[in-house]
């Protein structure tokens, strides 16, 4: 088990002088470099790109449907990364509802968990192939308020990964706490993603 140390690749806008943020999750295996490479084909022009790189290259060791305590610490140490990360970009003077979250796959996961358990009104979340984290979805470790704030939840059906009965449970909790949820679910759609999902998060969240 692990921790995460701290490295985060930026992009765009220097934080110090921008006034939107948007903060970058990878995949498993993959890095901070290929996820902030989607930035091209977003309407991130006038943001600071912030992609925390995970240890190892995974937030977390096993499936995000495993029990929560066999991915500790490493789940914790992921979202604290994360919460530290929300705090410096506030520091420089972005507030909440100018704070972006994008991820695919165990970073959409990530990102789907640790603004449900923070839940504020922020600027949007993209999730590209996500939903809450643990073996059963808990409703008390998600407090707070998302005050409209716009999710964007894509998904396969059938996803190797990640189920659709959970992706359709994690938006009933987000819908609880505000949130103004918009899911897809493309039937055969390969774990990856797509240009139409690149189209729609620009569209419905970073408009």
């Amino acid at each position: 088990m692990y921790s995460h140390s701290k490295k985060i690749i930026s992009s765009g806008i220097p934080l110090n002088e921008a006034k939107k943020a948007i903060i970058m999750l990878h995949g498993r295996g993959a890095s901070a470099d290929s996820i902030i490479s989607l930035a091209g084909q977003l309407n991130v022009d006038d943001f600071a790109i912030l992609a925390p790189q995970a240890t190892n290259n995974s937030w977390y060791p096993y499936s995000f449907l495993a029990p929560v305590e066999q991915n500790q610490p490493a789940l914790d140490s992921a979202l604290q990364l994360i919460d530290d990360l929300v705090h410096e970009v506030q520091e420089t003077g972005i507030p909440l509802h100018k704070i972006y979250f994008l991820g695919f796959s165990q970073g959409a996961c990530l990102a789907l968990e640790y603004t449900a358990r923070h839940a504020a009104p922020y600027g949007g979340v993209i999730a590209f192939t996500g939903g809450l984290i643990g073996d059963q979805i808990r409703p008390e470790n998600y407090t707070g308020d998302f005050v409209h704030t716009p999710v964007f939840i894509s998904t396969g059906d059938p996803d190797p990964h990640v189920p659709v009965s959970r992706v359709e449970k994690s938006v009933e909790i987000l819908e609880k706490l505000n949130a103004e949820v918009s899911l897809r679910v493309y039937s055969g759609r390969p774990h990856t993603i797509q240009f139409q999902e690149l189209d729609l998060a620009n569209k419905l969240i970073l408009v």
